[in-house]
């Protein structure tokens, strides 16, 4: 964890919010495509190969992924249901370190954005209970949290900010028709009322990005349920039937690839299918990527850059039927 700077009260200056935002009621002060990046832990250690192909899709589309070298955990919700406050304050921490930059913040990771965006909203709309936690943040001498800022999925960036449009003019390898089973996660869709719009009963992202790069997305009932993995210490058993399951009806409707935006559950549906099919009893064998690589796959980017050898079921034999080769 890095060092955050003395807070020293200064002068404040106006913090304009964008007066049109793209799509959604939401308010946020990031500009011309610069954003506080925030991969969350799992990008950090075990999932890299997520935080590898965001940062390079990003560089490809004019994004500018700022790093938060002082910015810690989360706390992935499980800080929150033993000490709220600590949680608000640890969050608030991080989200004031956005705002001093004058960026929203972009994260990859469902969980980091739901705990983020729980915490916002309260903060945005509790002054007195801002004001409570500012003064926590103030005796760490850490600079007081404004409530400017809002909190982005990359998936939101791309359909959003950057535009389908610009995003289909760097595909220097179409999908040809490859069949990919989206699956959102219930962290970036529920409750819906947080995320203005951009969650519910009828997720859109992975579907919009999936058919601009040339692929056609897989429906299934799971496509929209939780993968499991904060349910893993709980019961493993459980947690390997509903991954696995997920899996499972996405390979019988027919899917060749699976994507996730979340690096939670990039691990739940790929690290441990095999354990899954164990428990299940039968073979899954589909292969799980992060929609990042899949995206990257498409902007024509090496296997190394985008980290497919890390994948734990090899996606080349899909790509290779549909003709999608890569370096």
């Amino acid at each position: 964890m890095g060092a955050c700077k003395r807070y020293r009260p200064v002068a404040k200056r106006p913090t304009k919010l964008t007066s049109q935002p793209r799509g959604h009621e939401t308010m946020g002060i990031s500009k011309d495509l610069n954003y506080a990046y925030y991969p969350g832990c799992a990008a950090k250690q075990i999932q890299k190969e997520a935080d590898w192909s965001a940062r390079e899709i990003s560089k490809q589309l004019g994004v500018t992924l700022h790093d938060m070298p002082a910015a810690t955990c989360c706390g992935a919700g499980n800080l929150q249901e033993h000490d709220l406050a600590a949680a608000l304050a640890v969050n608030a921490r991080i989200f004031s370190q956005a705002e001093e930059m004058g960026m929203d913040i972009v994260t990859i990771c469902n969980t980091c954005l739901q705990t983020f965006t729980f915490a916002n909203e309260r903060l945005k709309k509790e002054p007195e209970l801002r004001e409570k936690i500012n003064t926590v943040l103030k005796k760490a001498g850490v600079r007081p949290y404004d409530g400017t800022i809002d909190v982005k999925h990359l998936v939101w960036v791309l359909v959003d900010d950057v535009g389908v449009e610009k995003v289909k003019k760097q595909i220097k390898n179409p999908l040809g028709g490859l069949k990919v089973a989206p699956f959102y996660g219930c962290h970036a869709l529920r409750p819906s009322e947080v995320f203005h719009g951009r969650g519910g009963q009828a997720p859109k992202y992975l579907d919009t990005l999936i058919a601009a790069l040339g692929g056609e997305s897989v429906d299934y009932k799971g496509k929209d349920k939780c993968c499991g993995f904060h349910y893993m210490l709980v019961n493993e058993k459980e947690f390997l039937s509903m991954s696995g399951h997920h899996s499972l009806e996405a390979k019988t409707r027919g899917a060749e690839v699976m994507v996730s935006p979340c690096t939670l559950c990039d691990m739940s549906l790929g690290a441990y299918q095999s354990r899954s099919e164990k428990h299940l009893g039968v073979k899954i064998n589909l292969p799980e990527m992060n929609i990042s690589q899949l995206v990257g796959v498409a902007f024509g980017l090496d296997k190394k850059t985008l980290g497919l050898n890390r994948l734990h079921q090899d996606v080349q034999p899909a790509l290779r039927a549909r003709n999608i080769k890569v370096a």
